[in-house]
């Protein structure tokens, strides 16, 4: 992978990401690394391996999700039967997840975000909101693999996972799981977002969560920005019978 120079940017276009509309769960901003190496490797790992098991429907019109945001989780049900039950992070109190009844209208695997990303120009790689780029340089939006939208500006989409409430809004997934809860849902999905479900007494009680993010590095910003291998950094999905 080639290296890029960061170089700095004069003080009045100093780029800063912030929240966007789309959600602060893709910040192309790496967070700072407080842990140790040695902690930060094991846990780092364990998170790499995180894994939830999913079976496939046997009639897709009959799938339905649920999203409860006190327990944050969602479920992919068939009828009756749970497909998937997954950890999702959720909207921070000042940008929540919408609640409501919605349905799933775009799905996209290569999905990018068209207010957050890169400025890129030359060998210079800088995270930014693009009505903040300085003129003269490109713009790529942040990756948001298997985005599945349900509102304008709202969807599911990989990215790490908080075990707080998190994001401008959006659903984030494990990258591991994400790939199955995009096969799973069609456009036209019903989704109910709610603060709570009956599921979290039952079958959302003592589903395994991701280890902490917090302290992970981010990506490097030239993988996210000039190659696609984010949307394919995952595990190879496989399906329970």
């Amino acid at each position: 992978m080639k290296l890029f120079k960061i170089r700095p940017l004069l003080p009045s276009v100093l780029l800063v990401c912030a929240a966007s509309l789309f959600c602060s769960s893709c910040s192309p901003l790496s967070p700072v690394d407080g842990a140790g190496t040695s902690s930060l490797s094991s846990a780092r790992k364990a998170y790499e391996d995180y894994n939830l098991p999913a079976t496939l429907p046997s009639n897709r019109a009959n799938v339905y999700v649920k999203v409860s945001l006190a327990n944050r989780m969602a479920y992919v049900m068939e009828g009756n039967k749970p497909l998937l039950v997954m950890p999702v992070t959720v909207g921070k109190s000042s940008s929540p997840t919408p609640t409501g009844s919605f349905r799933i209208n775009t799905k996209t695997h290569k999905y990018r975000a068209n207010t957050h990303g890169y400025a890129i120009k030359g060998d210079a790689i800088h995270g930014v909101k693009l009505k903040n780029k300085p003129a003269g340089w490109a713009f790529k939006g942040t990756p948001m693999p298997y985005w599945c939208s349900f509102k304008s500006g709202y969807g599911f989409h990989t990215g790490w996972m908080k075990p707080f409430p998190a994001s401008g809004g959006c659903l984030r997934m494990h990258k591991n799981v994400a790939p199955k809860f995009f096969r799973l849902v069609s456009e036209g999905t019903k989704l109910s977002i709610a603060s709570s479900q009956p599921e979290d007494a039952t079958i959302g009680r003592n589903v395994p969560r991701p280890p902490d993010a917090t302290p992970f590095p981010g990506n490097p910003d030239d993988m996210m920005a000039l190659t696609d291998d984010f949307f394919t950094d995952h595990q190879t999905p496989t399906y329970v019978n």
